[in-house]
């Protein structure tokens, strides 16, 4: 089929399904974004687009399967509720999603039978949502009759990708901060442990995660002939988690300029000052957020007015770097330090020691007072004892040998 004739049949089917041309070169332009793309790569976006939701019409579905861990299913209720023109709609007839516990109709016997099938055929991609859970043996978390560690370990060993969503399946998320129980780790952590080291994890954290990103993922290793998007050492994209919340922020300007919000309810405030003093994590929160944004691009944490929380923050090979333990607490400049399970402020330790050297400096002025020397009745000497031994040496400068 040609390309044009390709268009247009695709065309067709997007105006049965009410969307636009317009809307539908949108959403390709919100796809490159999310990658870290211009916009001006939307038509190589669109075409591949095309070609591959014309292929399945053929019956060329990707194989997905979505595993729930230990999560709060956050990251699947913000993929499935992004409006149109509709990147999920758009995805899920690119993909057969042969399995979630969250969106399939189906459940109990069929959807493990299902899921058996799709790992048995291989050429598919596992999207991982939540934390694995190794406390107890990995009976913290059961599914179908299996430990939850068991169930990722099956699934990804055929897997031609990983794909873990959200800063829990990353490294823990807010399971993994102290005292982690359970147990909680990142799938590629627990891959690499599991000795599945030859498939390719690609990290996304957030608590959500944008969906776009799992969209423009999706781009890539479904449309893009299998490649994977460029990665960081960490395994996040590098289009998306290269640069600083701080770099894009709406705000910075003020940050440059020194205007500060230090209450909220202040007339800085509602000038849109930096969050800074409130605890901001902008500067060190790698992800595009202000780029992006939510909710189909019409805001984000920072621009609704919160100091950004570092969500994004997550270490793959480290569950103790999440994101919570990390930045909380979430309106104070620094974050907790813990003295085994005593958690106190760096300010507050400062503010401890300033307190104890006032204190000393005053019981000292006390005992100065007490002994007479503020009054000068105390003795002192007249002659350096060294000056009295050399007087040949002196150092000081007496008008007599008695120190007049």
């Amino acid at each position: 089929m040609g390309n044009e004739a390709c268009r247009t049949e695709f065309q067709d089917m997007l105006a049965a399904r009410g969307v636009s041309r317009r809307d539908f070169m949108k959403l390709c332009g919100t796809i490159a974004v999310a990658a870290g793309l211009s916009e001006l790569a939307a038509p190589k976006v669109a075409q591949a687009l095309e070609k591959s939701v014309i292929g399945t019409t053929k019956g060329n579905l990707y194989p997905v399967i979505w595993i729930e861990g230990a999560s709060c299913t956050g990251c699947t209720e913000a993929f499935a509720q992004v409006e149109a023109p509709d990147p999920a709609s758009i995805v899920l007839e690119m993909i057969s999603l042969n399995y979630s516990e969250t969106l399939s109709a189906a459940a109990g016997h069929s959807m493990e039978e299902a899921k058996a099938q799709t790992i048995e055929a291989g050429n598919y991609i596992l999207i991982y949502e939540g934390a694995v859970l190794e406390g107890w043996g990995g009976q913290a978390l059961r599914v179908a009759d299996m430990p939850g560690t068991e169930h990722l370990v099956e699934a990804a060993a055929n897997a031609n990708a990983v794909v873990a969503l959200g800063s829990c399946a990353v490294n823990g998320g807010w399971m993994g901060a102290n005292p982690n129980s359970s147990g909680a780790i990142g799938v590629e952590k627990y891959l690499e442990k599991a000795g599945i080291t030859d498939v390719p994890v690609i990290n996304i954290p957030g608590c959500p995660a944008n969906p776009e990103w799992l969209v423009s993922v999706l781009v890539d290793v479904v449309l893009m002939d299998n490649t994977l998007p460029e990665l960081d050492g960490q395994n996040k994209p590098v289009g998306i988690f290269g640069q600083t919340v701080h770099d894009n922020c709406e705000r910075r300007g003020h940050f440059e300029n020194g205007e500060f919000v230090y209450r909220f309810g202040s007339e800085e405030e509602a000038k849109g000052y930096c969050l800074y003093p409130l605890g901001c994590r902008g500067p060190q929160t790698k992800a595009n957020c202000g780029v992006v944004l939510y909710n189909n691009r019409r805001s984000w944490c920072v621009q609704a007015g919160s100091p950004c929380i570092g969500c994004c923050e997550a270490n793959p090979n480290d569950p103790g770097q999440n994101w919570v333990e990390v930045n909380t607490p979430f309106y104070k400049r620094h974050r907790d330090l813990r003295i085994g399970d005593w958690m106190i402020q760096p300010g507050t330790i400062a503010l401890g020691i300033t307190g104890i050297l006032a204190a000393a400096l005053v019981v000292h002025g006390f005992g100065m007072k007490v002994s007479g020397r503020m009054d000068g009745g105390a003795d002192f000497e007249k002659v350096r004892s060294w000056d009295a031994k050399h007087p040949d040496k002196s150092i000081g400068k007496y008008d007599d040998k008695e120190g007049r």
